[in-house]
């Protein structure tokens, strides 16, 4: 090919990618409003054929540079052809991902295109092509095959399995190496289990504490391994420890509501640790949804003139839902109405869409990385408690997932006082006047850094913000002992509207965000008396060993 052919042939690739974007603003109707300035798609151009340009003279001096850890293995280096379609890729990659940003159109409408372009360039990726990858060929002939046939293996198992596997699911299995701190069932009704944990230390506060983890995942987030157990961190720190274990819905949980888990599960689960602790008041802590739930309840429990909870604790959980990041570009009426539709009658949101959809948030980091390992390679994913708990998918009752959908990401309507209905009240957090820690990850595509940081413009009471490292699950889940990331502090008094005037004036430190939020709760847990020799009490009786029975439960796929 000279070099008239390749310019040429990038030059098609930028026709037709101009085109593609046009259609997006063609048809009748609701089409959004689509067009480019002259002046942008010009500038483009340029900058495109001046690229391409390089590019062809790079490649006629040796192989280009390509700065990407998909091409970073030394056989991309050594053979010019793979070289030269991964920088090809590259070069057309940003281009596409300009020409989105040149877009004139609505904001929403133009973080649709952001998506699909960033969807369309992981998924057209040479390395994803064993006829392409320079790596996955040389692998298959220094193992005369073997790695395409293992491949093969790799891609049938998945096939069967129903997901792509991120890790080796053989070497876990929950209650033997993961969800190991010792405790009890205490409670259990058809839509969640309450653990107790056997106390670590010979005194504990008079407060028990609670915790409310997200229902579209299992709780063992947060009791993966003794050395990153929040679970097992809180009992050492001389709480009496109750943990929600939610039940994974099948067929007879289809007509299940939100009105359910909340007063069934978050309300139920605060009055049995009440009870069991003989405490007037207990602190609760909401993961995720978790803590969405959680703050409908004590809105609920405010409205009926009851006060159980002393303190509240937000990890990465939005209840302002305006800032809602990535996942906004899939909501909207007919989206929701759909939904509605499909759930009026009940039915299960499987576990298996939402943990693809949750994935193909990160494309390149959860789904090619292993398409390119497990079956072009044909490699074994190492094991990682992380990714087993990951592929540990949950079902979702449609009945609360459409309600959900409506009055948090599409109408906000939760921070709106009269204005959402649950468990026969409308809920107004002007009256859950407590105190609150609210953490947000900085990295988080799943709850934004201002979405978390939205929760201070929204209680009333004594507010304490911190901004951890890294994202969703990696901020959260960062024991002391590891010496790892770094947190951020700032005041407790003023809270200014934009996340980022906060962010600016806050102080960096090093290390896990876990002693900061232990020595806060501590303030809030009361005198410390003798630690219970026994689980539960006279009504509610231990049922059998932690983690239980639910949280073992598969998806269905």
């Amino acid at each position: 090919m000279d070099q008239n052919s390749a310019l040429k042939s990038l030059g098609d690739s930028w026709a037709k990618a101009l085109a593609s974007f046009q259609t997006l603003g063609a048809g009748e109707g609701s089409a959004p409003s689509l067009s480019f300035a002259p002046d942008k798609l010009e500038a483009l151009q340029k900058q495109y054929i001046s690229e391409a340009t390089e590019l062809w003279n790079q490649s006629l001096h040796g192989n280009p540079a390509v700065k990407d850890r998909r091409f970073s293995a030394e056989a991309w280096q050594h053979n010019p052809m793979a070289s030269f379609a991964a920088a090809a890729y590259l070069l057309n990659t940003r281009t596409m991902m300009a020409l989105s940003e040149a877009a004139d159109t609505d904001p929403k409408t133009k973080a649709r295109i952001q998506f699909a372009v960033e969807q369309w360039a992981a998924a057209s990726a040479p390395s994803n092509f064993l006829a392409f990858n320079a790596d996955a060929q040389q692998k298959a002939i220094e193992t005369k095959g073997e790695s395409i046939s293992k491949g093969i293996q790799n891609l049938l198992h998945d096939m069967q399995q129903g997901h792509v596997s991120m890790t080796d699911e053989s070497l876990f299995e929950v209650g033997k190496n993961v969800a190991t701190t010792e405790g009890k069932v205490v409670f259990e009704n058809e839509f969640f289990q309450l653990l107790e944990y056997k106390p670590l230390t010979p005194k504990v506060y008079e407060r028990p504490f609670l915790l409310i983890p997200p229902c579209i995942n299992k709780f063992y987030i947060l009791d993966l391994q003794p050395e990153n157990s929040l679970i097992r961190y809180a009992v050492s720190q001389g709480h009496r420890t109750f943990v929600v274990s939610w039940r994974n819905p099948d067929e007879d949980l289809q007509h299940t509501t939100w009105d359910d888990y909340v007063e069934d599960v978050a309300i139920k689960a605060i009055e049995v640790t009440q009870d069991i602790g003989g405490a007037k008041q207990i602190n609760a802590l909401g993961f995720c949804v978790g803590g969405t739930i959680l703050s409908n309840a004590l809105a609920v429990l405010a409205a009926r003139g009851e006060k159980p909870v002393a303190s509240a604790t937000f990890l990465t959980t939005l209840i302002d839902f305006t800032d809602t990041g990535v996942l906004d570009v899939f909501i909207d009426e007919a989206f929701v109405k759909y939904r509605e539709g499909q759930f009026a009658n009940g039915g299960l949101m499987k576990g298996k869409d939402m943990a693809s959809t949750f994935s193909f948030l990160r494309p390149n980091d959860l789904v090619w990385n292993y398409v390119v390992g497990n079956y072009l390679k044909g490699e074994t994913p190492p094991p990682f408690d992380l990714l087993y708990w990951n592929s540990d998918a949950t079902n979702l009752p449609g009945p609360m997932y459409a309600w959900y959908l409506r009055n948090t990401y599409l109408e906000n309507n939760l921070i709106k006082p009269g204005t959402a209905k649950v468990c026969g009240t409308t809920i107004d957090y002007r009256k859950v006047d407590i105190p609150v820690y609210i953490y947000g990850s900085r990295e988080d595509h799943i709850v934004p850094i201002g979405g978390s940081y939205a929760s201070t413009q929204v209680f009333p009471g004594k507010k304490r913000f911190v901004m951890g490292a890294s994202g969703h699950i990696a901020g959260v889940i960062n024991p002391p002992a590891a010496k790892k990331r770094c947190y951020w502090t700032g005041s407790d008094i003023t809270f200014p509207k934009d996340a980022q005037q906060w962010i600016a004036k806050a102080k960096e430190h090093a290390g896990s965000w876990w002693p900061d939020w232990a020595d806060w709760l501590k303030a809030h847990a009361g005198k410390q008396i003798a630690a219970p020799k026994t689980y539960g009490n006279k009504k509610y009786k231990a049922i059998e060993n932690a983690p239980g029975r639910y949280v073992k439960e598969r998806a269905s796929k």
